[in-house]
């Protein structure tokens, strides 16, 4: 029976530090984010604007997104917060979506922008020759584990 609680103890332990490294890993490898001034600067003259929220379905309290983000012809422009968290992706959408389920059916047909670095702010570059009237809505994904953290419609 001892023998049985240590090694539960252990692979418990060993499960919370695991968990607690994939969590903490990105906040300590991220690079510095964006001043707000920089943020500020190159979020005018966006053709486009939309709301990161908290109150999305598939978002709860380890994946959620707050915030101003601006859709410009050459750069996506995020003032505010993200839950931090591993391999982040921003996508530009057809349809504006809230559920994990929804976004992995229209996956083929969204635009994979690049990779979210930081979580108080960001700036995308937008790929050359993008038609952003192609899609109405920012999504933000974690790939690693097949996430909905947040999205917001600009259009």
């Amino acid at each position: 029976m001892k023998w049985f609680l240590l090694s539960a103890t252990h692979i418990v332990a060993l499960a919370f530090g695991f968990a607690l490294g994939v969590y903490l890993l990105p906040i300590l490898t991220a690079p510095a984010a964006p001043d707000g001034a920089e943020l500020s600067a190159k979020a005018q003259g966006a053709a486009f604007s939309g709301t990161f929220t908290r109150d999305l379905r598939d978002s709860d309290f380890l994946h959620w997104g707050e915030g101003e983000v601006s859709v410009g012809e050459h750069l996506i422009v995020h003032q505010g917060k993200l839950a931090p968290g591993p391999d982040y992706k921003l996508y530009l959408v057809p349809e504006f979506v809230e559920k994990e389920a929804r976004f992995e059916q229209i996956k083929a047909a969204s635009l994979r922008v690049g990779d979210v670095k930081t979580f108080n702010g960001f700036v995308l570059e937008v790929p050359q020759g993008t038609d952003l009237t192609a899609y109405t809505t920012v999504l933000i994904w974690c790939e690693a584990f097949g996430e909905f953290i947040t999205a917001a419609r600009y259009r």
